[in-house]
């Protein structure tokens, strides 16, 4: 390495480059010190893919090369020699219409290794499958250590020990150093390989934010914007008055061109005033018989201020049993219900409600998302569940009378947006409602919780309302920010669950 470096260059290979990138070459490979790349061969790839073609340059000199070709993912994975990759080192494999790119060759100067040249060239190669929506990287990676162990065990076994660090291997450890992950045994793969035995790793890195027939409307978005309604438990007269409040929630939100509007459990409550000379069974029961037409008031919400809606919760009967409820309203006019799994004994006790038995996700325009209500957040099963289903954002209506309940919903709430790397949307009631029985008081502070790495906020909280104040709380999530976690981050607690010890599944 030399002592003092003035400048690095990453950029486009160049056949002026030829010279100096065959003398890198060959120090590169003294094995096969005859088989470099030929001047006409590079020029048919610049011809054929230049942005692909990439080299590092050390003070003026090219100390280093990426070089490769799309092909079809099919192609890719049936193709067994890198002759036949490579149309016998013509090139005549390359497909402008193929979704992956296939490694050709990387190779840094022995006497500039040990400056992670070769991962900014990975790196590099990477950011260009994501700039072209391609599927994948795939190549096939020697294991020039093997040679050495060739006669104590297999291939199979050796990539093993490679992968638990219990050997070295200088080019297939760096390549899985790089996430990359191997897809199988190539027999035969490198004519001349003396070290490998011929034999290759078939590896792939897949591209997170690829897109299969991209379209140009009605696109996933990857910044989602949450409404949340921290809502004023008052007296109101009627259902309109009801509709008015919820209303005025809705169009503000809207008008801050938010995606979701969520309002909290039971905020329909104040309803019950109407029906206090009833027993509490009785009166959610009355208050049971709103349910329909708020749903169908809401689902015109949706569509008229183009928003989804999250409709908290309310008291929904059937088969003679009352069941804690809400609805996704979606903007486009359609709607879907889901319950309250887990019911406090306050619930059983004073309005006889049951538990719903269906643990489900919702896809949505902006996404796959999750809703529970207040007590089920404290069972981290559910919410786990409905993350192995791609859910994104876990919204969680509540309420809670006191400042201890809303510390458990808090902090259950937050672990669940950091176990199952989500996003997690909480609104609950404030105020007070002194003329219904078991409703007198209640406790609340909206947030949107984060997981806890470098991306996200450093204590995983986004943003929090005001407590115990009627307002709305409006907060921008990146999707792409938890696709990067899942496969980048710190620490990927969905990827490193041990299946092999436990399991999860829905009875």
């Amino acid at each position: 390495m030399p002592n003092t470096i003035q400048s690095i260059e990453l950029r486009n290979l160049k056949i002026e480059d030829y010279k100096e990138l065959k003398k890198s070459m060959v120090e590169s490979y003294p094995e096969m010190a005859d088989s470099f790349w030929q001047e006409e061969q590079l020029e048919i790839l610049l011809n054929k893919f230049p942005e692909g073609q990439l080299v590092i340059v050390v003070d003026g000199i090219v100390v280093g090369s990426a070089l490769s070709i799309l092909v079809t993912e099919d192609f890719a994975f049936k193709t067994k020699t890198y002759k036949d990759i490579t149309g016998n080192y013509t090139f005549s494999t390359h497909n402008s219409e193929g979704e992956v790119i296939y490694g050709i060759d990387v190779f840094i100067n022995p006497k500039y290794r040990g400056l992670r040249l070769g991962r900014r060239l990975y790196d590099v190669r990477k950011e260009l499958c994501e700039q072209l929506n391609l599927k994948s990287i795939i190549f096939a990676g020697r294991i020039p250590s093997y040679g050495k162990y060739k006669d104590e065990i297999t291939p199979k076994v050796y990539i093993e020990k490679v992968k638990k660090k219990e050997i070295y291997d200088p080019v297939l450890s760096f390549q899985l150093s790089n996430d990359f992950h191997e897809v199988r045994v190539l027999k035969n793969y490198l004519e001349g390989d003396t070290e490998s035995l011929e034999y290759a790793v078939l590896l792939e890195w897949n591209n997170i934010y690829y897109e299969d027939s991209p379209k140009l409307i009605n696109v996933k978005k990857s910044v989602v914007r949450l409404g949340l309604i921290q809502w004023q438990m008052r007296s109101l007269s009627n259902l309109k008055a009801l509709f008015d409040q919820a209303e005025f929630f809705i169009d503000t939100v809207s008008g801050y061109e938010s995606d979701f509007a969520l309002f909290p459990e039971f905020f329909t409550a104040p309803l019950m005033a109407d029906f206090n000379h009833l027993s509490e069974p009785e009166a959610i029961r009355e208050l049971a018989k709103h349910t329909e037409a708020v749903k169908l008031k809401f689902q015109e919400f949706a569509i008229s201020y183009n928003i989804n809606i999250i409709t908290g919760s309310m008291p929904f009967i059937e088969d003679g049993h009352v069941y804690n409820v809400g609805f996704l309203c979606k903007r486009d006019g359609t709607n879907e219900m889901y319950r309250k799994i887990h019911i406090t004994p306050n619930e059983v006790f004073h309005w006889g409600i049951t538990g719903g038995n269906a643990i489900q996700t919702f896809d949505t325009d902006c996404g796959k998302i999750g809703v529970i209500i207040c007590y089920d957040v404290e069972f981290p099963e559910l919410s786990r569940l409905m993350a192995d289903e791609g859910m994104n954002i876990l919204f969680v209506p509540f309420l809670t009378d006191t400042q201890n309940g809303y510390t458990r919903v808090k902090h259950c709430a937050q672990a669940r947006a950091i176990e199952n790397e989500c996003y997690v949307a909480i609104a609950g009631c404030v105020g007070n409602l002194p003329k219904v029985n078991n409703m007198d008081i209640q406790y609340a502070q909206a947030a949107v919780f984060t997981p806890s790495d470098f991306a996200f906020p450093s204590n995983g909280i986004k943003a929090e309302a005001t407590p115990n104040t009627e307002m709305t709380l409006i907060v921008d999530v990146d999707i792409n920010l938890l696709k990067e976690l899942h496969e980048h981050g710190s620490v990927k607690i969905m990827k490193d669950r041990r299946h092999d010890l436990y399991s999860l599944k829905k009875i």
